[in-house]
């Protein structure tokens, strides 16, 4: 694993309890791939320097762009849309 300064972009995505977090180097390179509960995650941030943050917009989406971006940190939400060709699994698919 790299070192956590190299961390140049991170994808969040947002769930009730668990928060999957994925970062990559300026190359595009895992750097991390980690769950961490709500409150471990806001930690998780508060350590890291500033960089740019992708997630999927949803209600609670903008609750987390708020606190990142104090932070420091760019925030960047996708609708659905754009974020299902990364979905592996059909979970809210309806026959």
């Amino acid at each position: 694993m790299k070192n956590i300064s190299q961390i140049h972009t991170v994808g969040i995505d947002l769930a009730k309890n668990v928060i999957q977090i994925f970062a990559a180097d300026r190359e595009g390179q895992r750097v991390m791939n980690r769950r961490f509960s709500r409150n471990k995650a806001m930690k998780f941030f508060e350590s890291l320097p500033p960089c740019m943050i992708g997630m999927e917009a949803c209600s609670s989406s903008h609750h987390w762009a708020r606190s990142l971006i104090r932070m420091g940190h760019q925030v960047r939400m996708m609708p659905a849309q754009y974020v299902k060709p990364f979905v592996k699994t059909q979970k809210s698919f309806v026959s």
